[in-house]
């Protein structure tokens, strides 16, 4: 059967016909050919009036249902006749969101209309609610239809093809919205496709596999440190066989799209008029002078049904989860974690930790069956996301998993029960609310790599802790027995608590929030990749990659192997790298510093200044995928996010208490034999040491106090070990004459010192904030009174 492409043509509101180039030129075809151009023509606009109906029951609408629409359908379209660059275009979470009758809807689950309206409720008096809403839903122009997925993975290597292309490093499959290259040019994961010849028959070709209301391509230029490269502008060709093609046209010429000015901003390119076809072609007309034919592209389109393919009717992959399934703003989450604590008042609190430079506030869901407090032996447990604010994919899975404990725990799910009931998490979905808010504005396929990443200050938060690694491996390397260094606690750098300081405030909550709770485990969800790290991730020497283990090298790679294992992508061995490294040859797990060095982590801070052990998890290729990937990304996630947590009560736990008073002991050290790294109680004695199964030995001893040795033996079983300990104080004079004699600094006077520094980095935090407001109350004066006298 010949190739056939359909258009809908708009005369005027509210008449339209239907026609196609094939069936005027054989007036003498089959009624088949005929009707089945018709049907799909039929079909996609029914798409832009019910597109959940259609697209997912696959439903037939009625020629009634149109002629009811047709008006408003014919502005919409009559709105966007001409081809446009729309950098700042935001992608449409779901078709409930959206009044766009050219909006797809396939991440619409059957709470989100109810959700969205909700959303919507303003507060007038609420200045925050506000400032996170400065857009309504109706004021941001939206992206007619999701993308195929090149960016995602969704689309694969072998639906893309090209006229020509350089070497392999920079074939067609290359050609990937935000796929980034390798350090070296030449190698095999360069950064986009190009052509071997600078010509205007060059061309990148995709095939969507069916039948795809084709609304819009976005494109960049070459991800390259080395060149420069990018397409200025382009043609559009659509085909149904990939052989017979039609150029997209803008009235009677054909069209020409606005390309790139740089290498890495996207650029929107409407097409005049949906197209219903199966096959695209992007075919460069002009580029950089300098430069080559390179891009990375993302195809928008609808998937439309055609009855003569057999797989047509397949649903697209869904979630078993009814959940909000889309891009929460700042306002929208608050509602959204209000209306958990509304749906589970009895299991869940929500408390903040500080602001943002601009005032965000960093909110926190606790869950809990006795929210508020820490119950004696109960490890607290905790989820981060949105470190950097462009990843966007953490911050929606931990919202889902808020909504997910609340109703499986009232189902009465066995397993979220012991969660809630044997632990104490904390969940932050947003560390970086302010460059959410800039990645947000732009997009999931518009935002770029980086927009979004920084704080507002411009600080990468993930290299904003105190580097605590080298003051460790410096007092090693001068001590005369290194055995006898301090190899946790160890506290914050003088530097770093000035009010000049370079610390983002957003950072300085965290750790604040740090001292206030005694965490167990932790892990921090970034994306871009497939790949858990774990400590360090700082190198020694300042080696650019080097494997940099922890004393608790074997455990972390338990609880990044936990993960990876379960994650249904991360699990599959036939699934694409994401960019330029194979983390599959690694299990999807490798220690921070063997894939790049990160001084000042998160992760490393947590373990030398905290009992708290943390992996970075990255969650998946794209950083900011769209709304209709979070179904999927959420049933990948899942499984993992659960049983990590379980991990928390790995181990051994217990109480140090006082031998005459029964009291616990705050601050007493746990050593394990053949760990070189110790942990302390928690301030009603109680400590949590994670552990692989085995036989250990323990000594704990506090100051003050005769030490204390047990065995304790920790089995498979995903529970921990009870191992509690009594001591016993020594005289007090023995304890002046041990300090008198030894002329050593004693163990509470690093404590002292770690106590103080935190008290000067709060009191320099709260100068700050002081100053801050006073600047912003004098600029409102200021713009006050020169309203008055105008």
């Amino acid at each position: 059967m010949e190739a056939w492409l359909c258009h809908l043509h708009i005369n005027r509101p509210g008449e339209f016909f239907f026609s196609s180039p094939l069936l005027q030129q054989q007036q003498t075809k089959s009624k088949m050919e005929k009707s089945l151009c018709i049907l799909a023509a039929v079909i996609f606009l029914g798409g832009f009036l019910g597109a959940a109906a259609l697209i997912n029951d696959a439903t037939t609408p009625s020629y009634s249902a149109f002629n009811t629409t047709a008006t408003s359908t014919t502005e919409n379209w009559t709105k966007s006749v001409t081809v446009e660059n729309r950098s700042t275009d935001r992608v449409p979470p779901t078709a409930a969101e959206t009044k766009s009758p050219a909006t797809a809807a396939r991440g619409k689950q059957p709470d989100a209309e109810n959700t969205n309206k909700a959303s919507k409720e303003t507060n007038n008096n609420n200045k925050e609610e506000e400032r996170g809403n400065k857009k309504t839903e109706d004021e941001k122009t939206k992206l007619d239809c999701p993308p195929l997925g090149l960016e995602s993975l969704r689309v694969d290597d072998s639906q893309i093809q090209a006229s020509s292309y350089q070497r392999m490093g920079l074939g067609p499959h290359r050609g990937r919205l935000n796929i980034q290259s390798g350090i070296e040019d030449g190698d095999m994961y360069d950064g986009a496709w190009c052509a071997d010849y600078k010509d205007r028959h060059q061309w990148l070709e995709v095939d969507a596999i069916h039948l795809t209301l084709f609304t819009g391509v976005i494109l960049q230029g070459r991800n390259s440190i080395w060149s420069w490269d990018w397409v200025q502008t382009y043609k559009v060709q659509l085909s149904n066989d990939s052989m017979n093609w039609k150029t997209c046209m803008n009235g009677t010429k054909e069209a020409i799209f606005d390309g790139n000015q740089n290498p890495e901003t996207p650029v929107l390119g409407r097409l005049p008029v949906p197209t219903v076809a199966r096959y695209i072609r992007i075919n460069p007309q002009t580029w950089y002078p300098n430069g080559t034919i390179c891009l990375r592209a993302e195809i928008l389109g609808c998937r439309v049904n055609d009855p003569t393919d057999i797989y047509s009717w397949e649903l697209e992959p869904r979630s078993k989860d009814s959940l909000d399934f889309r891009h929460h703003n700042y306002k929208e989450m608050r509602k959204l974690m209000k209306s958990v604590t509304e749906e589970c008042p009895d299991i869940t609190r929500i408390y903040t930790i500080g602001k943002s430079y601009t005032g965000f506030k960093l909110y926190v869901m606790e869950i809990s069956d006795n929210p508020g407090k820490h119950e004696l032996g109960e490890p607290e447990f905790r989820y981060v996301a949105g470190m950097h604010g462009n990843e966007a994919l953490g911050r929606e899975l931990v919202l889902n998993l808020m909504q997910y404990l609340c109703r499986e725990y009232k189902k009465g799910n066995q397993r979220v029960v012991r969660l809630v009931t044997d632990t104490r998490i904390h969940l932050l979905p947003s560390m970086n609310p302010d460059g959410y808010e800039a990645a947000y504005e732009k997009g999931s396929e518009l935002a770029g790599w980086a927009e979004g990443r920084y704080s507002f200050e411009g600080i990468d938060l993930n290299h904003n802790f105190p580097d605590l690694n080298n003051i460790l491996w410096d007092t090693q390397e001068k001590a005369a027995d290194p055995s006898k260094v301090p190899n946790h606690y160890i506290p914050i750098p003088e530097y770093y608590t000035k009010e000049d300081a370079t610390v983002a405030p957003e950072t300085r909550a965290v750790i604040s929030w740090m001292q206030d709770i005694p965490f167990v485990l932790s892990a921090n969800l970034h994306g871009g990749e497939l790949v858990v790290t774990y400590p360090f991730d700082c190198t020694r020497d300042w080696a650019p990659q080097e494997n940099t283990p922890t004393a608790d090298d074997a455990f972390f790679r338990w609880l990044a192997t936990v993960y990876a294992s379960t994650n249904l992508v991360m699990a599959n061995p036939d699934r694409r790298i994401c960019h330029y490294e194979d983390f599959q040859s690694h299990n999807n797990i490798i220690n921070g510093g063997a894939w790049h060095t990160v001084p000042g982590s998160m992760n490393d801070f947590s373990y030398l200044h905290t009992n708290c052990f943390e992996v970075t998890v990255e969650l998946s290729c794209d950083k900011f995928p769209h709304a209709s990937e979070l179904p999927v990304e959420w049933e990948n996630n899942k499984e993992s996010l659960l049983v990590y947590m379980e991990q928390v009560h790995r181990g051994i736990k217990g109480v140090i208490r006082d031998k005459l008073t029964k009291k616990g002991i705050p601050d007493a050290i746990i050593k394990v034999e053949d760990h070189d790294h110790d942990i302390r109680s928690a301030a009603d004695g109680d400590y949590w040491r994670l552990l692989n199964p085995g036989e250990y030995k323990v000594v704990v001893w506090a100051v003050g106090y005769f030490p204390s040795m047990r065995r304790c033996h920790v089995g498979m079983e995903p529970h921990p070990t009870i191992c509690d300990f009594t001591l016993t104080q020594t005289p007090i004079q023995r304890l002046k004459d041990i300090r008198a004699k030894g002329g050593k600094i004693p163990q509470d006077l690093q404590l002292r010192l770690r106590a103080l520094r935190l008290r000067k980095l709060r009191a320099s935090t709260k100068a700050i904030n002081r100053r801050r407001e006073s600047q912003q109350l004098q600029r409102r004066r200021a713009r006050s009174s020169g309203a008055w006298r105008e």
